[in-house]
Formats: structure tokens, C-alpha cells, sequence
């Protein structure tokens, strides 16, 4: 069984909280073991809980949408949430929920180390980075402690807000081109 498998089965089996009770499936991350980009969500929502896999319901389709515009697919990258289980009524995550959660985020990132961190979201922005606004911040590349993380909306605000649809799939531009920035060939 591979590191990432591993704490696969763990989420599947996690009982450390409420959601474990309420929830169809537990949602662990999914993708490349040894992505460049690693997305990080909020919570699973209803068709992400009934599948057991994340970003599969509205917000997954723009999220494909975004990426395949930039020149990547799913299959290229790593897609995981903060918490792993779905909140009662899409509720955000409590404080308590993050903190369960948090050892499997931290070692689905710590195995795959991942050139960039892509937040997707007030959530994931909070939880990880300690940000509230994502409108001053998105687009914009912030390092901490040895990674470095780019901040952008959720995707599921499209939904609601066809206008931010433009601005979210150019924000995974953006993120695409940094990302070709990095790479040992494009710095000579």
C-alpha cells in the first residue's frame, strides 16, 4: 500500500468527529501522488459525499473547465478538501472539524510536496493560511513556511456568480504559467 493510499483508507475509516456520523462517504484527496499543483478545497458537498471522490458535483465541472482551459486535466494534479467528510447542509466547516481533519491534509502535502498549493476559497484560505479575504488576495502567490500557495476563489462562487467564472479560469491561467515559471527549463 502506497503513503497516499494510506491515509486513503485512514480517512475512509475515520470516526473522530460528528460528520463521521452523518456522512455517506468520507472524501479523501485524489490524483498524482507526486503532483506539481495540489488543490485544496473546503468540504466535500452532497455528490462529492454520495461518491466518495472530491469536486465531482457543479463546482468539480468548472474546476475541469479551468484546468483544461490552462492546459491541464485532472489527471494532472492532486484534489483534496480541508475536511474530508460533508457538513450537515453545506454548513462551513467547524473549527474542531479542521483540526480532525488537518493531520490528513498535512500528510497527503508532506508525501506529494507539491511545487504549488492552489487554495481554493475562504475555508481553505483561513484554515490554511490564517487569510479572511479572498477578493484582496486572489492571483496572488504567498509563501510560507517552505511552500508556496495560490490563493484563488472556489469554484462553486461561479455558480452562484456566472461573472466570477472569467476570473476564476483565468486565476488557473495564471497559476499554470507560474508553475512554468518554476520549472528548471524555463529559468536559463
Amino acid at each position: 500500500m502506497s503513503e497516499i493510499e494510506s491515509i486513503r483508507f485512514k480517512v475512509i475509516s475515520c470516526t473522530k468527529c460528528g460528520l463521521s456520523k452523518t456522512r455517506v462517504n468520507a472524501v479523501p484527496g485524489k490524483g498524482k501522488s507526486d503532483a506539481e499543483i495540489v488543490f485544496i478545497g473546503e468540504a466535500p458537498g452532497k455528490n462529492e459525499d454520495l461518491k466518495g471522490e472530491p469536486f465531482v458535483g457543479s463546482a468539480g465541472r468548472i474546476l475541469s473547465e479551468a484546468l483544461a482551459l490552462a492546459g491541464l486535466s485532472r489527471e494532472d494534479i492532486y484534489i483534496t478538501n480541508v475536511v474530508k467528510c460533508r457538513p450537515p447542509n453545506n454548513r462551513i466547516p467547524l473549527q474542531e472539524e479542521k483540526e480532525y481533519c488537518s493531520q490528513y491534509l498535512s500528510e497527503e502535502l508532506e508525501i506529494i510536496n507539491p511545487k504549488i498549493i492552489c487554495i481554493l476559497g475562504n475555508t481553505a484560505y483561513s484554515s490554511l493560511l490564517g487569510g479572511n479575504s479572498i477578493t484582496k488576495n486572489r492571483g496572488r502567490i504567498i509563501e510560507k513556511d517552505g511552500k508556496r500557495y495560490f490563493i484563488t476563489i472556489h469554484p462553486a462562487a461561479a455558480i452562484y456568480n456566472q461573472e466570477l467564472k472569467s476570473i476564476f479560469n483565468a486565476d488557473i491561467k495564471s497559476l499554470v504559467e507560474t508553475l512554468d515559471k518554476l520549472k528548471p527549463d524555463n529559468n536559463k
